[in-house]
């Protein structure tokens, strides 16, 4: 099973950063990170509403789904119409207001669909946990690839994913051939206390190797700052993506299921891949916001 998640990952990873290169040679507007984030949004959606229809919830998939793709499509706006004045801060205040007109909907929706107690607000909690996750964290995720002007293209982004990813792959490797102390045992019996650690490892490593060796490919101006800088960003990138695979554990435990969904042999489902980057999201935003991670040569 190591060998089967390394191969995946192996594989997805350079296929996603293949279409990375194709949508900045696109230009600012990123329709290839748009088109990938609605298709991200629909299955997510379908997974996570299809995941929380137990018990008195009965999330809609059209209503998550149209919602969220109305949050991203909103964050898009600025870049699509090509604004000249600070697009990001447009952005994230477009993004917050359709996310907060979706919260609304959702509760105008659970009042003319209210028959009797017991079911209602079950269910507007799940849509609203359901919209925050696919529509509102997902846009988060891909404001990254402005985060320090339309320059920035994929630098930070990538950093984000080969973090979050190398400490996935770290925390499963230390796990499985280390780890013996579990560390949240009833949440996730799977992960260890040693595989904690081998997700900070990863997660840093990852980071370090991206931020030192692929800056000037994203601008000629720009070089790596101290090595401890971007060490620091993915240890705390490590950290954050294990609370976030144990927070995406807690949904499934929860309503007692092992995977969201059979998408991958090994991996679950788009859900149980997302977790880490969805979650690590507005944190790497922030570290992007007030880390050196870059210098910008004299």
């Amino acid at each position: 099973m190591l060998g089967w998640r390394l191969l995946i990952s192996a594989i997805l990873i350079p296929l996603l950063f293949g279409l990375f290169y194709l949508d900045q040679r696109a230009g600012v507007s990123a329709p290839y990170l748009l088109g990938l984030s609605c298709l991200l949004i629909v299955r997510g959606s379908w997974e996570i509403t299809d995941l929380l229809t137990v018990r008195n919830l009965v999330p809609s998939f059209r209503l998550v789904c149209g919602l969220s793709l109305s949050i991203c499509v909103a964050a898009w706006v600025p870049f699509l119409q090509g604004a000249s004045s600070d697009p990001q801060t447009l952005s994230l205040a477009l993004m917050a207001v359709t996310y907060a007109v979706s919260v609304l909907i959702i509760f105008l929706k659970g009042a003319i669909q209210f028959q009797e107690p017991g079911q209602s607000m079950e269910t507007i909690g799940a849509e609203i946990l359901s919209v925050s996750y696919m529509g509102f964290l997902l846009a988060m995720l891909a404001e990254l690839r402005w985060v320090l002007g339309p320059e920035t293209g994929y630098l930070a982004l990538g950093s984000l994913i080969i973090s979050a990813k190398m400490g996935d792959i770290g925390g499963y490797t230390f796990g499985r051939l280390w780890g013996k102390t579990k560390l949240v045992p009833r949440l996730s019996p799977g992960k260890t206390q040693v595989g904690g650690y081998g997700a900070i490892f990863g997660a840093a490593l990852g980071a370090f190797l991206w931020l030192h060796f692929t800056i000037s490919l994203f601008h000629s101006g720009w070089m790596a700052s101290p090595w401890y800088w971007s060490i620091l960003f993915g240890a705390i990138i490590g950290v954050v993506g294990l609370v976030g695979d144990l927070c995406e554990s807690l949904i499934k435990r929860d309503v007692g299921k092992k995977d969201s969904a059979e998408l991958l042999p090994g991996f679950g489902g788009l859900l149980d891949l997302l977790d880490s980057p969805l979650y690590a999201g507005p944190v790497a935003f922030l570290l992007w916001k007030l880390l050196p991670l870059i210098t910008v040569a004299n």
